[in-house]
């Protein structure tokens, strides 16, 4: 599966999306990737995840488990974990840092691979990484369905993306003036609870 293909899984759901938007991380991009409109689909999850598996053990080989943070990457890395047949498990946010919790553990040497969904800037995967690490776990691969930096993310661990877009993204006080007339959509999750 290339980055076409993978585009044509998020056209086809709607999940392709245009106008002004507030990412994740706080920067603004003319383009937003909706992943649930995809992930609601269990045939698209599956061609997608079986694709990012192939990816991850022709980058490192087998793994004994995936690990993805909450709440975005829990369906692809449940679903790249099926694909590859070991276990998953997740992170998430306790006192504003990722931990594993629910009694999730890491067996010793476990070789994990941390799988997400979209990586923008690379934040929340470097979290998820750290957390692991600080958990006693070996992480031998950082894992995503679209990377939209162009390759520019650092997520803490060699990067292995499905698809590799190029999508500007900007701080709110440098917008190109034709994004910023355009009415801003909030479509992210981490600044629901504030």
């Amino acid at each position: 599966m290339n980055t076409e293909d993978v585009l044509e899984e998020f056209r086809a759901s709607g999940a392709l999306r245009e106008g002004h938007f507030v990412l994740s991380s706080g920067l603004h991009s003319g383009t937003f990737l909706q992943k649930n409109l995809v992930f609601q689909y269990p045939e698209r999850t599956e061609r997608l995840c079986k694709a990012l598996a192939a990816k991850i053990k022709e980058a490192v080989g087998e793994v004994d488990l995936c690990i993805s943070p909450a709440v975005g990457g829990i369906i692809p890395g449940y679903e790249t974990a099926r694909a590859l047949g070991v276990p998953s498990m997740y992170v998430e946010r306790e006192g504003g840092e990722f931990k594993l919790r629910r009694a999730f553990a890491i067996p010793p040497g476990a070789r994990i691979a941390m799988v997400e969904d979209i990586v923008s800037t690379g934040l929340s995967s470097r979290e998820c990484v750290e957390a692991i690490k600080k958990a006693g776990g070996n992480v031998v691969v950082a894992a995503c369905i679209v990377d939209r930096s162009g390759g520019r993310a650092d997520p803490g661990a060699p990067f292995v993306a499905l698809a590799r877009l190029d999508v500007p993204a900007y701080p709110a006080d440098q917008l190109p003036p034709e994004l910023a007339a355009i009415p801003i959509e909030d479509p992210g999750s981490r600044r629901l609870n504030k």
